[in-house]
């Protein structure tokens, strides 16, 4: 097996020796096949909309994702051989960025696709979606956060009448203060898949900083009333809610979606995939059915064990890290990448209602792509600084 010796200490041979190269193999395979389906739904929307005045050529979203693919994957390698003292510069700064953006979002609101979570730039062509630009300085904040509040109240830092109601310099309420303008702001749009992500990100969090089981069985239920209004008052959440338990029709995004995947078969229709042309957000929301029709299940089954060992691989580091703010960093990062990927994977096999949410790194979409990139080059910069102390 071919190896690379280390016989000198140039920054480049440090960080090759240093970097989680197995978790960095990973992720370079995922982007390797968003690049295979960029070019896959092209050719799916070109001959979809082959009468209409604007056609959409077969390699048109691959040439649209090649800026977001050189900036990601050059931000993802530079910020993965930076320190922890930068990665939080950095974090901060997404995040103040992306969140003065999302409140730009209800004062200057755009609508696309029945949403405003969308912001546009002036002289940008493309939108951009600032709750998915905010997600890598969001996980890295939350986690700096509660590794403070443990070093500060130590077991009490869930005591809320010392960690809330007494705002001192350290206190829950510069952290929920925040949330909840983020929370209510996707609420708005609305965008609830983002909104259950961010929460159950901060959940999981929670859960390994040690939040009290009382607490968890009250977060459970909270989120379950709130589920029932929002069915029994939202048209929006009840449509689709409903739709879950009626009879599938086969002319809906989800009909079409499931048509594709059956089509398919083991190994893929070839020639005779054609399903996934009538499929609108083949590209993003329901990617998978574009790969289970060109490729069949055992490649797409293959896919979803990758994506499996990336949230592994993130897990297995996390319980070697010598400090709570990395631990937090890798496990936040896992649990919004896990919570994503099973949000987008359901939504397409009708496990549960649609929610427009891309597949981390295979969907196209230049905000998630970026914001991906982003999130993994900060937590191998953590794993790898944190592995070497």
């Amino acid at each position: 097996m071919f190896r690379i010796n280390r016989t000198e200490e140039s920054k480049l041979t440090s960080w090759y020796f240093e970097i989680d190269r197995k978790l960095l193999i990973m992720v370079f395979g995922l982007i390797l096949v968003a690049m295979i389906m960029a070019i896959s739904s092209g050719s799916a929307m070109f001959v979809r909309t082959i009468n209409m005045t604007h056609k959409v050529k077969w390699y048109e979203f691959f040439v649209r994702m090649i800026p977001y693919y050189l900036v990601g994957i050059t931000m993802m390698i530079g910020i993965s051989m930076t320190n922890k003292k930068n990665v939080m510069r950095w974090a901060w700064g997404d995040l103040i960025v992306f969140f003065v953006l999302l409140i730009g979002t209800v004062l200057f609101p755009h609508k696309l696709n029945n949403s405003y979570r969308w912001f546009v730039l002036p002289g940008v062509p493309q939108h951009i979606m600032p709750s998915d630009l905010m997600k890598p300085g969001f996980v890295m904040i939350t986690a700096w956060f509660i590794a403070k509040m443990r070093s500060v109240y130590k077991g009490d830092m869930f005591n809320l009448k010392r960690t809330l109601f007494q705002v001192k310099t350290w206190s829950w309420a510069w952290y929920l203060a925040p949330l909840i303008v983020i929370l209510a702001i996707q609420f708005w749009h609305p965008d609830f898949g983002t909104l259950v992500l961010y929460l159950g990100t901060v959940f999981v969090m929670l859960i390994l900083a040690g939040l009290p089981g009382k607490w968890i069985a009250s977060m459970i239920g909270i989120g379950g009333g709130l589920f029932a209004l929002g069915v029994a008052f939202l048209p929006h959440v009840r449509s689709r809610t409903f739709a879950l338990f009626a009879p599938v029709d086969p002319h809906s995004q989800i009909g079409f979606a499931l048509r594709a995947i059956r089509n398919g078969g083991l190994t893929g229709a070839g020639d005779k995939a054609h399903v996934v042309e009538n499929l609108p957000m083949a590209e993003s929301d329901f990617v998978l059915s574009v790969i289970c029709e060109n490729f069949g299940a055992i490649l797409s089954c293959g896919l979803i064990v990758l994506l499996w060992f990336v949230f592994w691989r993130l897990l297995h580091q996390s319980k070697y890290s010598h400090d709570d703010f990395t631990t937090n960093a890798i496990v936040g990062t896992a649990a919004m990448f896990g919570i994503q990927v099973c949000i987008n994977l359901a939504s397409t096999l009708r496990i549960m209602p649609a929610k427009g949410m891309t597949l981390p790194f295979i969907s196209h979409g230049g905000s998630s792509f970026v914001a991906y990139c982003l999130l993994f080059g900060m937590v191998m910069a953590l794993i790898r600084e944190d592995k070497w102390k």
